[in-house]
C-alpha cells in the first residue's frame, strides 16, 4: 500500500511540474489565426487547453509536448516555454481578484457544421476561410440533411448569406437575369419540390424551425451577413407570407407586418418589414451604407465584460485591439433599437445605433450575430476574387469568428451568462 501511494505521489508530481507552452495572443504574435486551429486540434487530439481570457490578448496554455512545439513552428505560431512555476504565477495573476482576467478551461472541441448548398465555393463565406485556414475541420449540410434531423449529430453550426425568408436574397431588381441568380432560384426551388413543399418559403420556415430547435437543445448558433437578419424575420413570420409573385409565385399578405410574431425571434423586434420586392433590404434591422459613411471612419469598438463573471461574452470578444475596421455585407449592422434587452450587446460603433456583434440565449443553447460578410473585404461584391488569409493572419475582425468555435468549448461550469 505505501508504495502504491508513493508511485501515486511521484506521478502527481511529475504532472504538476510539467512545462507549459503558452500561446500569447497579443500585437507579438505572428499567426492568430493559426493559433485557434493549434488550440482547437490539441483539443480534437484529446488534450486540454486554458484559455486566459484578458491576458496577452486572450492567450492560450497548453502542457508542452514536443509534438505540439514542433506544430506550431511549422504553422507560423509564435510561443513561449514556460516552467511550472512560471505558470503557475501567470495562472495566479490571472486569477486574482484585483484584475479583470480569468481562466475558462476548454476540453472538448465541438463538432462544428456549416449550412452550405451544393456547389458551394468557400471563398464566399468568411468563416469556412477562417476554418481552412486555421485547418479547424468542419462537415459541410444543407436543406434535406437539416430537415431529416441531421443537427442532433452536431454542436456548432454557422450560417452566413442565407436568406431564409424565401426571397433569394432580394437581388430581383438587379440580377434577375444574370445566370447565378436563375441557377440559385431553380436549385432552390428544385430542392423545395423533392421535399413536398409548394414554395421554397414554406422549405425556409422547416429550416428555420429544425434551426430554432437545434440550439433550445444545447446548439451553438453563429450566424453572419444576410442569415441574421433574415434568420430572425423568418422566425417572424412563420404564420404570415411576407414573399411577393416574383419569389413565389403569389402576392404576399397586405397585413404581414401586423401579423408578425416578435416573441418567436431569438434577438430583434419591433422592426418594420420592407415590402417592397424591388429593394435590397429586408427590414429596418440592417444599417443602410449611407448612415455607415465614409470607409475611413468606419470602426466598431468591443465592449470590456468581467472575464469572471461573463466569462462568454468575455470569450466571444478576446482579441489583441478592441476598435475593428468595419465591412459590409448584405446585412452590415443592427440597428441598437430593435435589439431585445435580453441580448449582450459584443461590438458597435461608437456615439451611434449601429451594433456589429452580439449574442444571446435561446433554451439549452446560445446564438452568436457578426454583421458583415468578409472582415478584410471592405465591400464583398458577386464575383469578387477570394480573401488570402495568409495576408491576414493577424486580422482582429477573423478573430471574432474563431473566438466563436472554442468558446463551446469551454467547461459548462464557467458559461455564467
Amino acid at each position: 500500500m505505501k508504495k502504491l501511494l508513493l508511485i501515486y505521489f511521484l506521478i502527481a508530481g511529475i504532472i504538476a511540474a510539467q512545462p507549459k507552452i503558452l500561446i500569447y495572443m497579443d500585437l507579438t504574435q505572428t499567426d492568430h489565426l493559426k493559433a485557434y486551429g493549434i488550440t482547437f486540434n490539441a483539443l480534437v487530439e484529446g488534450g486540454k487547453a486554458d484559455w486566459l481570457l484578458n491576458y496577452r490578448g486572450g492567450s492560450f496554455m497548453l502542457d508542452y509536448s514536443d509534438q505540439l512545439a514542433i506544430k506550431c513552428r511549422i504553422k507560423g505560431v509564435a510561443f513561449e516555454t514556460l516552467s511550472q512555476q512560471q505558470a503557475a504565477a501567470i495562472y495566479a495573476e490571472v486569477q486574482s481578484e484585483e484584475n479583470n482576467m480569468d481562466v475558462a478551461r476548454l476540453e472538448k472541441a465541438p463538432k462544428i457544421a456549416v449550412f452550405v448548398p451544393p456547389g458551394f465555393q468557400p471563398w464566399d463565406d468568411a468563416v469556412t476561410l477562417a476554418l481552412q485556414y486555421a485547418e479547424v475541420k468542419y462537415d459541410k449540410i444543407w436543406i434535406e440533411e437539416i430537415l431529416r434531423g441531421d443537427l442532433k449529430k452536431y454542436d456548432w453550426l454557422h450560417l452566413h448569406h442565407e436568406d431564409f425568408t424565401g426571397q433569394f436574397g432580394k437581388f430581383y431588381a438587379a440580377f434577375s437575369n444574370a445566370q447565378w441568380y436563375i441557377e440559385q432560384q431553380t436549385l432552390l426551388e428544385n430542392e423545395a419540390k423533392k421535399l413536398g413543399f409548394k414554395k421554397v418559403s414554406e422549405m425556409e420556415k422547416g429550416v428555420v424551425i429544425s434551426i430554432k430547435d437545434f440550439v433550445a437543445n444545447g446548439g451553438f448558433l453563429f450566424a453572419m451577413c444576410s442569415a441574421t437578419d433574415s434568420y430572425d424575420i423568418a422566425l417572424s413570420a412563420l404564420d404570415v407570407d411576407i414573399v411577393d409573385r416574383m419569389y413565389d409565385g403569389d402576392p404576399p399578405d397586405p397585413n404581414a407586418q401586423k401579423k408578425i410574431n416578435y416573441d418567436n425571434t431569438f434577438a430583434f423586434h419591433d422592426f418594420k418589414l420592407e415590402m417592397n420586392p424591388l429593394i435590397y433590404e429586408y427590414s429596418d434591422i440592417d444599417i443602410n451604407p449611407l448612415e455607415i459613411g465614409a470607409e475611413s471612419n468606419d470602426y466598431f469598438t468591443l465592449f470590456d465584460f468581467s472575464a469572471k463573471y461573463d466569462p462568454v461574452p468575455t470569450m466571444l470578444t478576446q482579441d489583441h485591439v478592441n476598435v475593428i475596421h468595419g465591412f459590409m455585407g448584405q446585412t452590415t449592422m443592427f440597428r441598437k433599437k430593435l435589439i431585445k434587452n435580453s441580448v449582450f450587446i459584443l461590438g458597435e460603433r461608437a456615439g451611434s445605433d449601429q451594433v456589429k456583434y452580439i449574442h444571446g440565449n435561446y433554451g439549452r443553447g446560445t446564438f452568436t450575430f457578426y454583421g458583415g460578410h468578409d472582415p478584410e473585404d471592405y465591400q464583398h461584391a458577386v464575383g469578387d476574387p477570394p480573401t488570402e488569409l495568409s495576408l491576414f493572419k493577424n486580422s482582429p475582425g477573423y478573430r471574432l469568428i474563431l473566438n466563436n468555435i472554442l468558446f463551446p468549448a469551454a467547461k459548462k461550469k464557467e458559461q455564467k451568462t
